[in-house]
């Protein structure tokens, strides 16, 4: 069998999967089912055949950026320049913003070093409360543990993605995203709604990348789509069954990564990191309540807002809850260029960050 036959058939075996877990999600009435279902169902897959196989199962990158690209161009169909009005408030909610980095990067420092026994620099940038690839090149930089780096900052990611759904579930009694039958349709779609998500999810997505914007994948589409839309140039509908496909292709190539690490070292990450991201969530929630009682902004939208999650997923379960998701990822896309501000300055100023003595 050529390298190139066993990649097909992998990704074919993973889409599957993802297939058939985000389907069972959605009989069983999970929030975000595409999303959620395809990560669980491929996770499993992906650890089961790293384990048999010795090797992590193959799931393409550009087919990822792709589809996030898809989910930027669709997020950006929702932005209205009612958005610019909000400037003011936004100066006090990334004021805050800022303020919530030091703390969540203070305590998860404290969790990590001394409750998980990490090596300082492995323990800072672990704690680092957004920029995963940033977080990681940092702290190897710093001579942190590469490995232990990028499961617990891909651990924060995934139980984010999947607490803060389970949360509202619990708290509203409300299912989350298209389980609940939510959708970015503003009317019926058709065949140009198609084609024009086609022709600005790649082009956005070489801005972003030609521009060096932080997630430029999503970045890049979403700017683009926001600027049409907001024109008047295009009037452009999300189709729902492309959202569903996006989220589906997301979720599985968030679930082929845990063929990266072992069941016992996943074990050991996933118990510090929901120790790790439930303090956070706490704190967040924090600010969540305080801001809303100064601001004229949901809890909800608030919450989603500060939870130091993935700027896609994030702004894919804003889509799910009827928040603006342009304005949570505009405090998602602050968050991390902050977080990663904070931990480059600490690098400078300290030469290899923090270190033992």
């Amino acid at each position: 069998m050529t390298d190139f036959t066993s990649k097909v058939l992998q990704v074919s075996l993973v889409l599957a999967t993802a297939i058939v877990g985000a389907f069972a999600a959605r009989v069983m009435g999970w929030p975000i089912p595409f999303l959620l279902g395809s990560l669980v169902a491929t996770a499993i897959l992906a650890l089961t055949f790293a384990a048999r196989a010795g090797r992590p199962v193959f799931f393409p990158k550009p087919l990822r950026e792709v589809f996030i690209a898809v989910i930027g161009a669709m997020i950006g169909t929702t932005f209205t320049p009612d958005v610019l009005t909000m400037a003011p408030t936004l100066a006090v909610t990334l004021c805050a913003m800022m303020v919530f980095v030091v703390l969540a990067l203070a305590s998860n420092y404290a969790i990590f070093h001394y409750l998980g026994g990490y090596d300082r620099p492995t323990a800072f940038y672990a704690a680092m409360p957004g920029g995963l690839i940033e977080a990681v090149e940092l702290g190897t930089q710093a001579g942190g543990n590469v490995e232990t780096l990028s499961i617990q900052h891909f651990v924060r990611i995934i139980l984010v993605i999947l607490l803060v759904p389970l949360l509202f579930l619990v708290m509203t009694g409300e299912t989350v995203g298209s389980a609940a039958s939510q959708t970015l349709e503003k009317s019926a779609s058709d065949w140009r709604d198609w084609l024009m998500v086609a022709l600005i999810a790649p082009i956005g997505l070489w801005i972003g990348k030609a521009s060096r914007l932080p997630a430029a994948p999503l970045l890049g589409p979403l700017v683009l789509t926001a600027i049409l839309q907001s024109s008047g140039a295009i009037d452009l509908g999300g189709p729902p069954a492309l959202l569903n496909l996006a989220q589906l292709i997301v979720g599985a190539s968030l679930g082929a990564q845990f063929a990266k690490t072992t069941p016992r070292r996943l074990l050991s990450a996933l118990a510090l990191g929901c120790v790790s991201v439930m303090v956070t969530l706490a704190i967040a929630s924090g600010f969540a309540l305080m801001l809303g009682q100064l601001l004229s902004i949901s809890f909800q939208t608030l919450l989603i807002s500060f939870a130091p999650g993935g700027v896609t997923e994030m702004s894919l379960i804003a889509l799910s809850l009827g928040v603006s998701p342009v304005l949570v990822s505009t405090h998602h896309l602050f968050r991390i260029l902050f977080t990663v501000g904070l931990a480059g300055f600490l690098f400078k100023r300290f030469g290899n960050g923090p270190t033992d003595t």
